[in-house]
C-alpha cells in the first residue's frame, strides 16, 4: 500500500501544480474579456485571434481544474445525503462512484477524443477565420484534461481504499484522507 500511496501523492502534487497554473488563467481571461470589450466598443477593433484565444482559455480552465476540483472535494455532490452519513460509507460511495462512474467516463472520453485531437495536431490544425489561432492545442487539451481527471481519480481512489484499510486517516472537514 505504500507504494500507492507515493503515487498518490504524486499525482495529487501535479494536480496542484497544474490547478496553480490554471489560476492564473483566471486572471488571464478576465483581463483579456476586458481588453477585447475595450478594444472592440472603445476602438470598433476587433480580432478573431483575440476572441478565439478568450474561448481557449476559458476551455483550459474547465478541462484542466477539473483534477483540482476533484482533490479539493470542490465538485458537485448532494451533500444533504451525503453529508450525514459516515466517514466509512462516504469512501465507499466514493469508490463506487470511482470506478463506475468517473474513470470509465474520463478513458471514455480520452479514448474517443484521441484520434480526433492526434489528427488535428498532424494535419496543423488551424481556425477558419481570418487571422484565427491554431485549433490543434486546444483539441489536445481534452484528452490531456481527462487523463488530469482520470490520475486524480485514481489518487482519490487510493486514498479512500487506504482510509478503509486503516493505512490513512480522513479529517471530518473536508473530506481529505491525510496520513
Amino acid at each position: 500500500m505504500g507504494v500507492l500511496i507515493t503515487l498518490s501523492r504524486w499525482i495529487d502534487a501535479l494536480t496542484e501544480g497544474v490547478g496553480r497554473l490554471v489560476v492564473w488563467l483566471v486572471l488571464l481571461v478576465a483581463l483579456l474579456s476586458a481588453g477585447n470589450a475595450i478594444m472592440r466598443y472603445g476602438f470598433s477593433y476587433s480580432s478573431n485571434a483575440y476572441l478565439e484565444a478568450q474561448w481557449y482559455m476559458f476551455s483550459l480552465i474547465f478541462l484542466l481544474g477539473g483534477a483540482y476540483a476533484l482533490k479539493h472535494n470542490a465538485h458537485v455532490r448532494i451533500d444533504l445525503v451525503f453529508g450525514r452519513l459516515s466517514q466509512r460509507t462516504q469512501a465507499w460511495i466514493d469508490i463506487i462512484g470511482t470506478v463506475l462512474f468517473l474513470l470509465p467516463m474520463a478513458i471514455g472520453v480520452i479514448y474517443l477524443s484521441w484520434d480526433w485531437a492526434k489528427g488535428s495536431f498532424l494535419g496543423r490544425e488551424m481556425s477558419p477565420d481570418v487571422g484565427g489561432l491554431p485549433r490543434w492545442p486546444i483539441k489536445l487539451a481534452l484528452p490531456l484534461g481527462f487523463a488530469l481527471l482520470a490520475l486524480q481519480g485514481l489518487s482519490e481512489l487510493i486514498k479512500r481504499i487506504a482510509y478503509l484499510t486503516g493505512h490513512l486517516q480522513m479529517t471530518a472537514e473536508e473530506q481529505e484522507v491525510v496520513e
